[in-house]
């Protein structure tokens, strides 16, 4: 059995940390082994206590979650961040995920979607609505991007890639095309690469600017 993953709170109000302590310690796969008031304490914090997560407020005095984050990503790569917020202003979204966060949670979501969307993040699975998908690919239209030329997929990763954009996570990839889990993650660093591709969300947006899902759709009505 896995120890339980080391979580570090970030909030500058004592009431919303201790609203996350709650959310968060009502499942033994968490341990909180600390809190900070913004982001200076996060960046002395982490460094100090080695957290495998951090969940982030955005807006705190001092220095805000975005500027945070980006410095903990500097020194600390693999520490996975997630940040808070009451909105759901998709230009927030974007930056925190350009300044190198993992995930992005609305404060007033049910708490036991919290739970499954931070269990998906530390094991690289991050859930992808088909809502967002398309927010964030209107963003990334906007964004110049040279990328080198991409190496043709096979008819099985494009199956994954379809599924994957279509906000599938890997057990349920698996369950659909009756394959082991580790086979999926495997595809899917194929697939990165051969796409020259960073993560799940450029993975989305490049599926979604093709008309992927769209046709999908259209073959799901035939």
């Amino acid at each position: 059995m896995r120890p339980p993953y080391r979580l570090l709170i970030v909030d500058d109000h004592e009431y919303a940390r201790e609203g996350i302590r709650d959310i968060v310690m009502s499942d033994p796969d968490f341990e909180i082994v600390g809190e900070a008031k913004h982001g200076v304490q996060a960046q002395e914090l982490t460094e100090q206590l080695m957290p495998d997560l951090i969940l982030m407020d955005i807006n705190m005095p001092v220095m805000d979650g975005l500027e945070a984050t980006k410095r903990i990503k500097e020194r600390y790569p693999y520490v996975k961040i997630v940040m808070l917020t009451v909105s759901d202003d998709i230009a927030d979204l974007f930056e925190a995920l350009k300044r190198g966060a993992q995930g992005y949670l609305l404060k007033n979501l049910d708490p036991s979607d919290w739970i499954e969307y931070l269990k998906a993040i530390v094991v690289d699975e991050i859930p992808m609505s088909r809502k967002l998908a398309m927010q964030l690919l209107s963003e990334f239209k906007e964004k110049e991007r040279s990328v080198p030329k991409a190496a043709p997929l096979s008819a099985r990763e494009r199956e994954i890639l379809e599924l994957v954009a279509s906000g599938r996570i890997n057990r349920e990839i698996a369950e659909i095309l009756h394959i082991s889990e580790n086979t999926v993650k495997n595809h899917l660093k194929n697939i990165l690469k051969k796409l020259h591709l960073e993560n799940r969300v450029q993975l989305t947006s490049y599926a979604y600017e093709r008309g992927w899902i769209q046709r999908n759709k259209e073959k799901d009505r035939g």
